[in-house]
């Protein structure tokens, strides 16, 4: 089925990464629109079966979490899950009191405890008993995973979400007869969204946290490599929130955050497959035009100081040790982010990465062994990372020395022509397989759309890496693998301390 829908757009997507000039091309098959209260539409027209896919991206994520309340964000997308006054109720009405009547409770509990040490511990705990009691009355008005079920009902597939430090995404697909149907439900989410189970929900994220991080020496890690790497800038906190934080998370809050964020103008909406794009307009109009304009939300004022020096940590940790070389680089908006992406793909580019050859395939020092060009993300100034999982029988402090020499090989020595042209023959191939299926083609024009302002960038900045040469790439690794921007951390185990005394 992939295959089939994919091959009318072949030939088009083929000359497509050879010559900029056929983006025309691609052009006649988009139409994008705005709407006046600032909301984008990116659709593609796609008629190989009758299937359509969305994709929500709102420009806002945990990077933008206010100070103390870590995780809000992540938590906004668990409540747009859970309904609406018309869909997850039994009586909106009277749920409506009930959740009311929660936070009220609460404000009540926060007033003593925020007494400190003239709080009254019997006091609390008879709040805390009235609160749970509350919280247990407002479940009883839930419709559970009513949204969940319409969409599956009709067909709906896929249907997930995801928060990263720069973005929120909602997407899935639909049978094509069922265009209004998503209309309706996704903008009726976000103009009436409807904070439910909000606690229920927060203790979900809060083991969610304590599975992929604090019971995991890869998740553990790396938030400790990027608290320590970053010192100012919120991409130093995790994307999940830290423990503290979400546990005293408040529903007011999320709705809060909602409000502040998921304004019109920081939406967009990427639709591929079988629809009319006349028709779509005609949708959108109806439904997301009734959301109200807004005010453009902030943006992230803290800058990160300049890092003076080589920052350090250690994880104690009795599983598979690993290491984490991180080097300070710019936004994703830098004329050195092609340069940096080639880079990256020279040295990290699968079996034949500079990284796997030596360190994985030659020495076997290490299990693995990648680069990652921009992380945790890329609307801010961000680290070029590297990741390694030493064998057995070989320590940190040896894979750390192995990276380092070829840190300074790609310092010293131009990539030859031929590695330079595989790595670009291969960016031009990534690209066809984003777009070899609806959902990957609506997933990418609202990313490029909202990150960009403009989804040609997906395709132009093929011309990028095309101008690539190979003293950019030389120019670029000494301009930022530079010893004064470095943060490194790794695991050890205490009795058997491998990496104590890791290079310096």
């Amino acid at each position: 089925m992939r295959l089939r829908l994919f091959l009318p757009l072949l030939p088009c997507l083929l000359t497509l990464t050879s010559h900029a000039q056929s983006l025309q091309d691609f052009e006649k098959k988009v139409t994008k629109f705005t709407l006046p209260n600032g909301l984008t539409f990116v659709v593609i027209e796609r008629h190989e079966a009758p299937v359509v896919s969305f994709h929500t991206y709102a420009n806002v994520g945990s990077v933008d979490d206010p100070t103390g309340r870590t995780g809000i964000a992540h938590m906004f997308e668990h409540m747009a899950f859970k309904g609406t006054p018309t869909i997850g109720t039994k009586n909106w009405a009277e749920e409506k009191k009930a959740l009311d009547a929660i936070e009220q409770i609460y404000n009540r509990l926060e007033d003593e405890q925020n007494k400190a040490f003239r709080a009254d511990p019997k006091k609390i705990e008879a709040i805390q008993a009235d609160l749970k009691g509350a919280v247990e009355k407002a479940n009883t008005f839930v419709e559970e995973n009513e949204f969940d079920r319409i969409v599956e009902s009709n067909g709906g597939v896929g249907m997930n979400a995801d928060t990263a430090e720069d973005h929120t995404e909602f997407f899935y697909s639909f049978p094509s007869n069922r265009l209004e149907l998503w209309f309706l439900l996704e903008s009726d989410r976000f103009l009436n969204p409807v904070f439910r189970e909000f606690y229920k929900e927060r203790d979900v994220v809060r083991e969610e946290r304590r599975m992929r991080t604090e019971s995991s020496p890869v998740g553990n890690l790396v938030e400790m490599a990027l608290s320590t790497g970053f010192s100012a800038h919120p991409y130093k906190n995790p994307a999940v929130g830290w423990s503290s934080d979400i546990e005293s998370l408040r529903a007011t809050e999320a709705e809060a955050f909602y409000k502040r964020y998921y304004a019109p103008s920081n939406l967009t909406i990427g639709i591929a497959g079988d629809v009319n794009p006349a028709e779509a307009k005609r949708l959108a109009e109806k439904y997301f035009g009734r959301l109200p304009k807004g005010n453009n939300p902030p943006i992230v004022h803290t800058v990160e100081p300049p890092q003076e020096g080589q920052k350090r940590v250690a994880v104690a940790s009795p599983a598979q040790p690993f290491l984490l070389i991180g080097y300070k680089r710019p936004d994703q908006y830098s004329a050195d982010d092609a340069p940096l992406d080639v880079l990256n793909d020279l040295l990290s580019d699968g079996r034949t990465g500079i990284i796997y050859k030596e360190m994985v395939r030659d020495k076997k020092i290490a299990l693995g062994a990648e680069s990652l060009a921009s992380f945790p993300g890329g609307k801010y100034p961000s680290m070029f990372l590297f990741f390694v999982a030493p064998t057995t029988g070989h320590t940190v402090d040896e894979n750390e020395k192995a990276v380092y020499d070829i840190v300074e090989r790609v310092k010293k020595e131009k990539p030859d022509p031929e590695a330079l042209q595989r790595v670009k023959t291969k960016l031009r191939a990534g690209l066809i397989r984003k777009l070899a299926n609806n959902s990957g083609l609506a997933n990418e024009l609202a990313t490029y759309q909202s990150t960009f302002g403009d989804w040609r960038k997906l395709f132009t900045e093929l011309d990028d890496y095309n101008k690539v040469t190979a003293d950019d790439v030389l120019r670029v690794a000494k301009t930022y693998l530079v010893e004064n921007t470095r943060t490194v951390a790794y695991t050890y185990t205490p009795e058997k301390d491998n990496a104590k005394g890791a290079a310096k």
